[in-house]
């Protein structure tokens, strides 16, 4: 494609260099840059890219999008790159991406689904319901991207937008006919999507996460809301449909801000979407679901009981979509589980360990309450807390372990850059306030897991909460294999 059907597409302050040069690809990462590249320099929360452009000309990158002026000293100089000042870096990222992808959103249906909890499993859900319908969705979310015929582990639950719309592309070339997005509050911040037009939006929930790059929690939500507010503002003329759950307080709130249609969901009478008869154990859960469309007897796999407003979530989701009732009630049976969510670890000597991605104190309340429900034994809890990451939230965690545990095992999480040992006490201060003395810490979390296991009484059951589905733990900067569900099987072969 040719420099100048890219530019036309963006608010170009000042423009240097030859409009007619051949880009082949677009990156905003340094090290992804080869010949006949066009390098975005995109200001970032922790890095600048600006200060990688001189490492991306070195590369072959023959054009440049930034925020310096082509004039300014600050911006190193290569023969013959074309460079182009924007006002918005990242703004400009997103509407060349749409250009150099020929728009590939136009060829499917977008549903986001964004909310503290809960996202992963909404289009986990959604997903079993589409196929079930007889369509071929593709998922952008935490756990992996992934489509008919393709999977990938994914690096970030929403990608950045040039990565965004090279997936999409990918979708829409194997006839992909809706695309289901988790979409966290750093993308919808950052403007990663705000390219795409969504369909349908879902909102989960929310409480206390993310606070050290948000700041607060009002700023939080106003993130979140970004989703919302901005439904049908890229003006298709298709009728757009805000999925909300309104027994989250915000929830009412979303309502008044949001310009599209809404549909509702939640126990309460009002609702549009609402369950009844509802009914969890070990082996799943059943309910009736009432809707706008009939009444369904559903019944899932999933156990938590919390697990009825994710099923309500994409049940609301799919009546907006048009799916029918059949559809939704066998979807929902379909699916066997999602990754890494309250997630059987299957065991030789037969005990109950469930590994849950809880890494927030209210899904870590939600977990704990949803397995005490299922055991008549106690319950043993295993748990760390994210280095490099919203410091104010490990006390309350280890509050909530307390409060609702028999005995907590204190370990590392994913530590990353920090002190592993100052987490730990950090969790351990809000054991000790909620009155647990029943309670171990060890900072080597193959062998925390050992010492739950070793604890454990037939009638017991093992909750090891923080990581779910995750194959590897970062500790400094390095990457190293491990899996909660393989070493607490191994602990208790």
């Amino acid at each position: 494609m040719r420099l100048k059907e890219l530019v036309e597409v963006i608010d170009a302050v000042d423009f240097k260099g030859d409009p007619d040069l051949n880009i082949s690809s677009i990156a905003y990462d340094s090290r992804a840059v080869g010949p006949k590249t066009l390098f975005v320099a995109l200001k970032g929360h922790r890095q600048d890219g600006h200060r990688f452009i001189g490492e991306a000309l070195s590369k072959g990158a023959v054009a440049v999008i930034s925020e310096l002026s082509p004039d300014s000293p600050h911006l190193p100089r290569q023969g013959g790159a074309a460079l182009v000042q924007v006002p918005d870096s990242r703004e400009a990222l997103s509407r060349v991406a749409v250009r150099f992808f020929n728009a590939p959103f136009k060829e499917m249906s977008m549903v986001g689904v964004t909310g503290t909890n809960g996202k992963t499993t909404t289009a986990y859900i959604l997903e079993s319901i589409l196929l079930g319908a007889g369509q071929r969705p593709g998922v952008i979310g935490t756990v992996s991207y992934r489509y008919p015929g393709h999977v990938q582990d994914a690096p970030v639950t929403t990608p950045e937008s040039l990565d965004l719309m090279k997936v999409l592309r990918e979708m829409a070339n194997t006839g992909v006919t809706h695309a289901v997005m988790e979409v966290s509050s750093h993308a919808l911040d950052q403007g990663r999507v705000r390219a795409c037009p969504f369909g349908v939006a879902i909102f989960t929930n929310i409480s206390r996460d993310h606070l050290d790059y948000h700041g607060s929690m009002e700023s939080y939500f106003r993130a979140k809301a970004i989703l919302f507010t901005s439904l049908g503002a890229q003006g298709t003329g298709e009728t757009v449909t805000a999925v909300i759950n309104i027994d989250d307080p915000k929830g009412q709130e979303l309502m008044r801000l949001t310009p599209a249609r809404v549909m509702t969901y939640g126990m309460g009478e009002g609702c549009d979407v609402r369950a009844e008869q509802v009914r969890v154990s070990w082996e799943g859960l059943s309910a009736r679901l009432i809707t706008p469309e009939g009444e369904a007897e559903v019944e899932s796999a999933l156990m938590g009981e919390f697990d009825i407003y994710n099923i309500m979530a994409a049940a609301a989701g799919a009546l907006s979509l048009g799916i029918h009732m059949d559809s939704i009630r066998s979807g929902v049976k379909r699916l066997k589980g999602v990754p890494g969510r309250l997630e059987r670890v299957r065991n030789n000597r037969g005990l109950a360990i469930v590994v849950d991605y809880a890494h927030t104190p209210d899904a870590l309340l939600k977990a704990l309450r949803a397995v005490r429900a299922l055991t008549n034994g106690r319950v043993l809890t295993v748990i760390g807390c994210g280095g490099d990451r919203d410091r104010g939230k490990r006390r309350p965690m280890g509050r909530v372990a307390g409060m609702e545990s028999d005995m907590v095992f204190i370990t590392s999480d994913n530590p990353r850059t920090e002190d592993p040992d100052l987490i730990a006490a950090q969790i351990e201060e809000g054991v000790i306030e909620s009155g647990l003395r029943d309670y171990t810490l060890d900072l080597d979390r193959e062998r925390a897991i050992q010492r739950a296991v070793e604890a454990a009484r037939n009638d017991d059951l093992i909750l090891i909460a923080g990581k779910g589905h995750e194959t590897y733990q970062i500790i400094g900067t390095q990457k190293k294999a491990f899996d909660d569900r393989v070493v607490a099987a191994r602990a208790a072969r």
